[in-house]
C-alpha cells in the first residue's frame, strides 16, 4: 500500500480512465490524461505493480445475459463463530446468483448482492440455497427497482 500514498492528481486521472474504458489504447490514454505514451506506459505499469490496478474486467449487460432481477439480501447468522462465517462463505462462493458477499458489521454479517433470471428464479435460490443453511438465521431481501447510478466494473 506504500503507493497510495505516493499517487498524484495524474495517477488519478489515470485511474478515473481506465475506470471508465479499460480496453482504451495506451495512446488514447495518454492523450486524455496529457502525457507522453511511454510515461503513460510507466504509471500504468506501476499501478498495476503495486497493486492499484487489480486487473480488467467486461461489463456485461444484465438483460443479455437474462438477469432481469437484482437485490440485496441481508444475512443474519444463528452464531457468530469462525466455522459458521467459513461455511457460509463458502456456501456463497459455490452460488452463481451471488454476485457479490461483503461481511459487514451492524445488525446482521452480511450484504450480498444476488442477481436472477426473474422473482420465481431468485424464490428458488432463496428457499433452495439460503433456506438450506444452518448457519443462516434471519435473510431480509431488497429488491432493486432501478440503478440510477452504477459504477461497478
Amino acid at each position: 500500500m506504500q503507493y497510495l500514498a505516493a499517487m498524484d492528481e495524474t495517477d488519478r486521472r489515470i485511474l478515473r480512465e481506465l475506470a471508465r474504458d479499460g480496453r482504451q489504447s495506451n495512446l488514447a490514454l495518454a492523450d486524455r490524461v496529457g502525457l507522453s505514451p511511454s510515461a503513460t506506459l510507466r504509471r500504468v505499469a506501476a499501478l498495476e505493480r503495486e497493486g492499484v490496478i487489480r486487473g480488467y474486467r467486461a461489463v456485461l449487460s444484465p438483460d443479455k445475459m437474462g438477469v432481469g432481477f437484482a437485490a440485496y439480501v441481508t444475512e443474519g447468522l444463528n452464531t457468530h463463530t469462525k466455522a459458521a462465517q467459513e461455511a457460509f462463505e463458502r456456501a456463497m462462493a459455490r452460488a452463481p446468483e451471488v454476485r457479490e458477499c461483503h461481511n459487514v458489521t451492524g445488525a446482521v454479517e452480511y450484504l450480498l448482492r444476488v442477481e436472477a433470471a426473474d422473482l420465481a428464479a431468485y424464490k428458488v435460490f432463496h428457499t433452495d440455497v439460503l433456506g438450506t443453511l444452518p448457519q443462516v438465521h434471519a435473510i431480509t431481501s431488497y429488491v432493486v427497482m432501478g440503478s440510477p447510478k452504477d459504477d461497478r466494473a
